[in-house]
């Protein structure tokens, strides 16, 4: 569209685009889309994007959602050339209007809105006329300036744009413009008693900035002909010089499987605390996203994965979780953690010995390099690798059969150790002390199938882990049931506790890990020295559909 127009002769320098949220809750994956569509065609044509807040209604808005949508949209490293409000133009909206009132376009209805929604009609019956649809234009314009003074209460008066009540399309029928709300603004404070509707502050917001290309999603595209409309009816007045009209154009949102991208909806998961905040691991927001360990580039790598389409589809989420395991493959160090601990016990390892061996931070980066691991001979492994009695698939550590102890020796289980209700509590081995890896013997290179985690028992850090899975249990929440809410997954969220390799103290909250035959984890702002909390970002591969089947 951009490009017919630049081949039809508007020039480049009058390109212009906009991304404007409405600061009534946190940006989701959804809205990561749109605002890598504005701004990435700012980035593409060299030309000027604002970020403005469609701040037009104080009953739903908070400076808190701007301050989010700020961060969220700097995190994500792109830049805007200003910050704008649809507010900022509050005045010039008020008195366009009081243009259109004067010009006949433009009257105040005083019926109520059932008596307003019942006279709209059917997209097969044309509605009907207000009774105040002839009001004299004087007194219109004296109940309007009313309405801004306070002097009205809500529900009595609305402002209505005079078109056609006939027309096929419902928005084209009389559309509200302003109504009376009696609630301090986030910026204007309680200057205002009038706030515009959507459908005139955007066209009217993007005319007053200059705006070359007014892109939105698919639910908007009705809205068209009445954004065009109101743009028309200023420009056949002059009000403003344009080179370039603004255009609307739509483009199909982003719908993510076992999510919901309805920021009421969401915004009903916080209140009734399915969810520990707009930011918890298993929102689909971005902040969410974030604090999952979520990184800007896989989140635009996915954005650019699902492309742009001219109708709504359903994208796998395992694309998402395909980015960023994609991206931590590459960058993420390996450290080891145990979250099932089983002390190991090396019976012929001195007891007053320990000793560092190597450990590779990322066998995808050559330079990343190695660390330090102490090993002594008290250890930890996890449960699951041992059994007493195991087939002969198990390759794990199992009754005089041997295992390699990752960048350390080769083991072999001699016996265990029982409490008093039969439940394993130690496993004694032995070890070769000729087997350490990578010190160049023969026998550090004897094969054995099975390498376990472990961490020393004398030297690790007690750490807490989240595991996070999805929030929705059914890949198009509420089809089935009716009720999203019936399709929460009660099982999003595991916590534990268990013990890591020393090298993660003093890592810092937001830096992410692979923990080795786990997945990738990040360090959660609720950590604290003594004990860090470790969220789970997605697992080595996508386990989801083998769960399912």
């Amino acid at each position: 569209i951009i490009q017919e127009d630049i081949n039809n002769g508007v020039s480049k320098k009058n390109l212009k685009f906009r991304f404007p949220p409405e600061p009534n809750g946190y940006l989701h994956i959804g809205h990561a889309k749109a605002i890598a569509i504005n701004f990435g065609l700012g980035e593409k044509y060299n030309a000027p994007v604002n970020l403005r807040f469609d701040d037009t209604n104080p009953l739903a808005e908070d400076k808190e959602y701007v301050e989010a949508i700020t961060k969220d949209i700097a995190w994500l490293n792109y830049k805007w050339d200003k910050i704008t409000y649809s507010s900022d133009h509050f005045k010039t909206l008020y008195l366009w209007a009081i243009m259109l009132i004067n010009k006949g376009k433009a009257y105040v209805d005083s019926q109520t809105s059932s008596e307003i929604a019942n006279q709209k009609g059917t997209t097969t019956k044309p509605g009907l006329n207000s009774p105040y649809r002839d009001r004299p234009c004087e007194e219109s314009l004296r109940i309007f300036k009313e309405m801004k003074e306070g002097k009205h209460p809500e529900g009595i008066h609305v402002l209505r744009a005079k078109i056609d009540m006939s027309n096929p399309n419902m928005l084209m029928r009389d559309p509200v413009i302003y109504r009376v709300i009696h609630k301090a603004h986030h910026r204007t404070g309680n200057d205002w008693c009038i706030y515009p509707m959507y459908d005139w502050a955007h066209g009217q917001s993007d005319y007053c900035e200059q705006i070359s290309h007014s892109l939105c999603s698919l639910e908007f595209k009705p809205h068209r002909k009445l954004y065009d409309w109101f743009v028309l009816s200023l420009k056949d007045q002059n009000i403003v010089s344009l080179n370039i009209l603004p255009k609307q154009r739509e483009f199909a949102r982003l719908n993510l499987s076992y999510t919901i991208m309805s920021k009421r909806k969401l915004s009903l998961v916080v209140e009734k605390k399915y969810v520990a905040g707009w930011d918890d691991p298993r929102m689909p927001t971005i902040s969410g996203l974030r604090r999952r360990g979520y990184t800007p580039s896989s989140l635009r790598s996915f954005v650019k994965k699902a492309g742009v389409a001219k109708r709504d589809n359903l994208i796998d989420v395992s694309l998402l979780e395909f980015c960023i395991r994609e991206e931590l493959n590459k960058t993420a160090s390996r450290k080891m953690v145990v979250t099932n601990p089983l002390k190991l016990t090396i019976e012929n390892y001195n007891e007053n010995k320990s000793e560092f061996v190597l450990s590779e931070n990322n066998p995808e980066l050559d330079e990343a390099g190695t660390r330090k691991l102490l090993f002594s001979k008290h250890l930890y492994i996890e449960k699951e690798d041992f059994l007493e009695k195991a087939s002969k698939k198990f390759f794990r550590l199992t009754l005089d059969k041997e295992v390699r102890l990752k960048s350390a020796y080769i083991i072999k289980c001699e016996q265990v150790v029982k409490d008093s209700d039969g439940e394993i509590e130690e496993v004694i081995c032995s070890y070769d002390p000729k087997s350490k890896s990578g010190s160049g013997t023969p026998e550090s290179n004897r094969k054995v199938k099975g390498t376990l985690h472990w961490v020393s028992a004398d030297a690790c850090l007690p750490v807490e882990i989240r595991d996070y899975d999805r929030l929705f249990i059914e890949e198009t929440p509420g089809a089935a049931t009716g009720s999203f809410i019936n399709d929460i997954n009660i099982e999003s969220l595991k916590t534990t506790t268990g013990f890591a390799e020393k090298s993660l103290k003093g890592s810092v909250v937001g830096e992410t890990f692979q923990f080795q035959r786990k997945g990738y984890y990040v360090l959660d702002k609720d950590s604290t020295i003594s004990k860090p909390v470790f969220n789970k970002t997605v697992g080595l591969r996508d386990g989801w559909k083998k769960k399912q089947s």
